[in-house]
């Protein structure tokens, strides 16, 4: 059975390393896969040695993320290389709670192009019913020699938005030599 009512360090504590914690201090988006599915970049906020991401209604699609127990997060160095990938617990915190009345403004308050005060902010994930995740590191993390060697690019999806490529419309005849 899954906890929702957030979760401090001391109730569970975590295991990290100093490359972990360094490479979370300066993320601002890390890649998440849930269950064996694809990464996605996803928008993030370090708070007390765990990542928190804000995913729902008017904010980033993680699917999966908010009914998860773990995740797989991989983080990016300052050259854009993957440097370290790790397994995390996934604890939602829910509105009402000492843990969303902490955390919530305060991630609300490092969220880029927010409309409006954060107080309306987080009164608008309460009420639409977004989720905010608490991403904290749950096993032996991944570094270096350890990493893929592949770049672990997958072939674009497919979508409804691709339009056929056209002719580039001239107007007046070309005259060849």
């Amino acid at each position: 059975m899954r906890e929702d009512a957030g979760v401090t360090d001391e109730d569970a504590p975590g295991v990290s390393t100093p490359l972990v914690d360094e490479a979370m201090k300066k993320a601002a988006v890390a890649w998440v896969s849930v269950a064996g599915g694809p990464a996605l970049a996803l928008w993030c906020a370090p708070l007390e040695g765990a990542l928190l991401v804000v995913s729902g209604p008017g904010e980033q699609a993680a699917p999966g993320l908010a009914d998860a127990t773990e995740a797989q997060v991989t983080l990016r160095g300052d050259h854009g290389g993957r440097i370290v990938t790790w397994p995390a617990r996934v604890t939602r915190l829910q509105p009402g709670t000492e843990a969303w009345d902490v955390t919530a403004p305060l991630v609300a308050a490092k969220r880029l192009n927010a409309p409006g005060p954060t107080a309306d902010l987080v009164a608008r994930w309460a009420a639409d019913g977004c989720a905010v995740n608490r991403l904290a590191p749950a096993g032996t993390p991944l570094f270096g020699a350890e990493l893929p060697a592949d770049a672990l690019a997958e072939p674009p999806r497919a979508t409804p938005a691709v339009r056929a490529t056209r002719k580039p419309f001239r107007l007046h005849r070309v005259r060849r030599r």
